[in-house]
């Protein structure tokens, strides 16, 4: 995909059409890389489910039109030769349609209801309006006919298998419009809040607004911005089920959790214009920590996972975040951030050390973030560099926050604690070459071709300038014309869609960035960040990028990856003198 020049135009085969605050999407992804003919309305509740099928139709013949879809952050049309079809949102909950020249059907996605599985359809003659009833989300779909005719009402209170659903067709004066809104059990009739046009300016205000907030500093140096920040704000979900803050889900694709590593880089996007927002972006795997200190693997409107854990990023991102915020937090706001980063810190050192031991481990690669990198393939139980380094970066940060609250015994022994962990870091893993990994059944050490083992750069100006030097040479080999390599490409598992195994990543791109310009490596940071940002605004915003291409991999609308690149530009914005 290639950003338009002024951002504001995408296609729906790359990001989904959604506003603030809802849980669904229009969209013709309704599955893992599984793209349907026609666009659907998908739900995120429940896990991602494409509910309703959403059918331009010739109006004379009443078969499927040729058309063609466009998007823009506030209307979606389908345009064919002889009329359209527009969808605007009017409310989270609810979106608007009109044609002329075209008809639509909206059917259930589901063929086959079962006691357990499918979509049962009728009409309600108490809101006059035809119900769509879905088991895999739990919600129903009312369509209410505000101009137009029914041309059809197929498989109205059928069961088993059927085709379901209406045929909206023009009236004499050759429009239709309906309304299509999601609810959980019963609502008063539908009425509009306004004319189509109004719902139209009143969401690409809303957008406007938000644009305005999260990146003014948006010229044409950066023309990914806007799409940037739709990205963000269409992914955002207002509270509902185990989601406990409005939050920012990574996608409206397949990709629709909270993980709690990638919520630390949109709560730093947004932190300049939308404090609150960006606090509850911090703090949402927090409100499931568990009484041990782990925080959740990840989280999603009904299910929480603690299988695996995520890396202690959080301190680095808390520090950045006070800092990025245009009102520094309160005292309660920096005592409770403090007792969450104390119990997380906890869990690492308590449940995540072996006797003995003086450094954390993970268990599987999925708790570093970097699920299949090539530093697991000898053990999984391992000991690295990167946690290390991320948690003496936290201790660092505990250090700041008690000496802030008035904690002096605590802000000394954070700060031991900090300066321990490190030494043991530069004593054990430190060759005097590079960073190894070390196995916590067999003792064994190893090195590998991938990024993830110079991320003790992120330690930045408390690096010794020797080992700093080191990491960046190191770094330096990874750059491709695009941007950073999980993996060498001379290596031998190099793989250019290998997830970790070579892609270019988001999360590693902007620690890695800030890591060497702390460490006085200001040159390479430039060129890590041009080539990131140079990377988005011709490829979008995909979930990773092809090493050696470019091109946009996996789920196509990632959210930490538009807020990378918000923060990157916003960055370069205000060293050019923004």
């Amino acid at each position: 995909m290639t950003a338009a020049p002024s951002g504001s135009a995408f296609s729906v085969h790359d990001i989904p059409f959604s506003t603030y605050g809802s849980w669904f999407d229009i969209s013709p992804v309704v599955a893992e890389r599984t793209y349907a003919e026609d666009l659907h309305l998908v739900s995120h509740q429940n896990g991602m489910h494409g509910v309703l099928r959403l059918v331009p139709l010739n109006t004379a013949e009443g078969d499927r039109a040729d058309t063609r879809v466009t998007a823009t952050p506030g209307l979606l049309s389908w345009i064919g030769e002889s009329g359209r079809i527009d969808l605007a949102y009017e409310s989270p909950d609810a979106v608007r349609l009109r044609g002329s020249g075209l008809g639509i059907g909206v059917f259930a996605a589901a063929r086959a209801l079962t006691p357990f599985s499918g979509t049962y359809f009728f009409h309600d003659p108490a809101a006059d309006g035809h119900v769509f009833t879905s088991y895999e989300t739990g919600h129903r779909y009312r369509v209410t006919t505000l101009s137009g005719t029914l041309a059809e009402v197929a498989g109205a209170q059928a069961l088993g298998g059927a085709h379901r659903g209406v045929v909206v067709a023009a009236d004499a004066d050759g429009a239709w419009e309906i309304a299509i809104d999601a609810l959980d059990t019963a609502r008063p009739p539908y009425v509009p809040s306004g004319t189509f046009d109004d719902i139209v300016e009143s969401a690409r205000r809303a957008f406007a607004d938000f644009i305005d907030a999260v990146a003014p500093w948006r010229s044409s140096a950066t023309p990914a911005a806007e799409l940037a920040a739709y990205v963000v704000w269409s992914a955002t979900v207002r509270p509902a089920g185990l989601v406990t803050r409005p939050a920012v889900l990574m996608s409206k694709h397949w990709m629709d959790k909270v993980w709690s590593w990638d919520h630390c880089f949109n709560a730093l996007a947004l932190a300049p214009g939308c404090p609150e927002l960006a606090l509850d972006q911090f703090a949402m795997p927090f409100d499931h920590q568990e009484a041990g200190g782990a925080l959740p693997d990840s989280v999603t409107h009904s299910e929480v996972l603690y299988n695996f854990v995520k890396p202690p990023i959080h301190g680095w991102a808390f520090g950045h975040l006070r800092r990025l915020l245009p009102t520094a937090p309160d005292h309660d706001q920096l005592a409770q951030a403090y007792a969450w980063l104390e119990r997380w810190t906890a869990f690492w050192l308590c449940a995540r050390r072996a006797p003995d031991a003086e450094l954390a481990h993970y268990q599987h690669g999925n708790d570093s973030g970097w699920d299949n990198a090539t530093t697991f393939d000898p053990e999984r139980v391992v000991v690295t560099a990167d946690l290390s380094a991320f948690l003496v970066l936290q201790l660092w940060e505990l250090a700041d926050l008690a000496a802030e609250l008035g904690k002096e015994d605590m802000a000394r022994h954070w700060t031991a604690a900090a300066e321990e962990t490190q030494a043991a870091l530069l004593d054990q893993l430190w060759t005097g070459e590079r960073f190894v990994a070390r196995g916590v059944a067999s003792g064994a050490t190893w090195s590998s071709a991938s990024l993830l083992d110079l991320m003790p750069i992120v330690l930045g100006e408390h690096l010794p300038a020797e080992i700093s030097s080191a990491l960046a040479d190191r770094i330096k080999a990874h750059l491709t014309p695009h941007g950073l390599a999980t993996e060498l490409t001379t290596s031998p598992h190099y793989l250019a869609d290998g997830y970790w195994r070579g892609p270019i990543w988001a999360p590693a791109t902007v620690l890695i960035e800030d890591g060497l310009r702390r460490a006085g490596h200001q040159r390479l940071a430039d060129d890590v960040s041009a080539r990131f940002r140079a990377l988005c605004e011709t490829h979008g915003f995909a979930e990773n990028f092809d090493a050696l291409t470019g091109t946009g991999l996996r789920d196509r609308a990632y959210t930490w990856t538009a807020s990378s690149y918000l923060l990157l530009a916003a960055a370069q914005a205000h060293r050019d003198g923004y």
